[in-house]
């Protein structure tokens, strides 16, 4: 059925005819497409009303290629008009774009539905309690390029071609592209290695004991990774690098240890037991350090000029401004405590005993100056 046995043509012909039912067509056009996103807009509204985010996205994702699709339908009825009534070629080029603008808009609902469940997913307002960002982002990231590659496929079979051909050429190519960009692919597996095994994620501080790479990972792609250094400077490493290196990720430690050794002077022997038993209380008792974890504090060896202990213990943060500031407070009473027990904190000194010069002999004659002697050092403790 034609438009014209739908709509009467009020005694016009010919041209004056056409024009009048692409006119039809474009304000019909215009009305649909009204009435169609004042349903989503209401449908918004009621919806947002619930607790479900699903729905919401579908909607929001829906709004803009369905009103394409609407125009798109009815600017291609109204080239169809055209063609019949001039009688010209372009009736054979409007059926085919009509198909791919459909493919495309299609494919385009779908990856706008993937990019906002992505961001619902990471937001703590809509999914309660966010995921993990690098798993959402590769699985959004998988997604997004299958329905490209399909939509493509599909649109070349709309065109007329074989994709069992296009497969075959394409596995062909992929040989070569192998072969020809070893390194690119290397860091696609690499970055792969990373999403599956997640040995750290976008914000936590890694380091590497084999290569000299350590800061904040800001951004994990499918070629390199960003990492932001501690002097601010960007570092670009190629994910097949992870796959051949030790990565270290302190973020995920679970205690800071502290590990110092401290030395007091050899005069102070007899008051070593008593600092180390009230240095071992102070630090079961301190609020910040994790006595559930190995807590020691021993005397630890005979030093060349002082008596050493040790204190090992671990806090209960991570956080590496507050341990500064829990490792300062510990350091500074076992200072008090060794004060409070009359002890010194041992530091470098030296103490020298030089014999006289000269020694009188009784038996030496007058005037006559007795055989010189050398000075004896006596070298003592230089922490005494």
């Amino acid at each position: 059925m034609k438009l014209s046995d739908v709509i009467p043509s009020f005694g016009l012909e010919g041209e004056n005819e056409i024009l009048l039912q692409v006119f039809v067509v474009v304000f019909a056009t215009m009305v649909v497409n009204f009435i169609a996103l004042k349903i989503l807009a209401q449908l918004d509204r009621q919806l947002k009303k619930t607790k479900n985010v699903w729905d919401d996205i579908l909607v929001l994702s829906a709004k803009t290629p369905l009103s394409l699709l609407i125009w798109i339908v009815g600017v291609s009825w109204a080239a169809e008009l055209i063609a019949e009534g001039t009688e010209t070629g372009i009736l054979t080029i409007v059926g085919p774009i009509r198909k791919l603008s459909v493919i495309v808009l299609m494919a385009w609902f779908i990856v706008d539905c993937i990019r906002r469940a992505e961001q619902a997913l990471l937001s703590p307002d809509q999914a309660g309690q966010p995921l993990d960002k690098t798993t959402v982002t590769v699985i959004g990231k998988l997604l997004r390029i299958s329905v490209i590659i399909t939509a493509t496929l599909v649109m070349l079979q709309t065109l007329g071609y074989s994709i069992s051909g296009v497969l075959a050429f394409g596995g062909i190519g992929g040989i070569a592209l192998g072969f020809a960009a070893k390194d690119l692919l290397a860091n696609f597996f690499g970055g792969l290695m990373v999403y599956m095994d997640r040995p750290f994620k976008i914000g936590e501080w890694v380091r590497s004991p084999d290569r000299n790479i350590e800061g904040t990972v800001e951004y994990i792609g499918w070629r390199l990774t960003r990492i932001r250094t501690f002097d601010k400077r960007p570092l670009y490493v190629p994910n097949a690098t992870f796959t051949s290196i030790t990565v270290e990720n302190p973020s995920r430690m679970t205690h800071r240890r502290i590990h110092e050794t401290i030395g007091i002077r050899y005069d102070d022997a007899d008051k070593m037991v008593p600092i180390v038993t009230e240095i071992e209380a102070m630090l079961r008792a301190h609020p910040e350090i994790d006595a559930e974890q190995t807590l020691m504090v021993n005397f630890n060896t005979y030093g060349a000029s002082s008596l050493d202990f040790f204190v090992y213990t671990f806090t209960k943060t991570i956080d590496w401004v507050t341990f500064q500031k829990v490792k300062q407070d510990v350091l500074v009473k076992i200072m008090d405590i060794i004060t409070k027990h009359g002890a010194e904190v041992a530091f470098p000194t030296s103490t020298l005993h030089i014999a006289d010069d000269e020694v009188a002999e009784p038996d030496a004659e007058p005037g006559k100056k007795s055989a010189e002697r050398k000075p004896r050092v006596k070298a003592r403790s230089p922490y005494q």
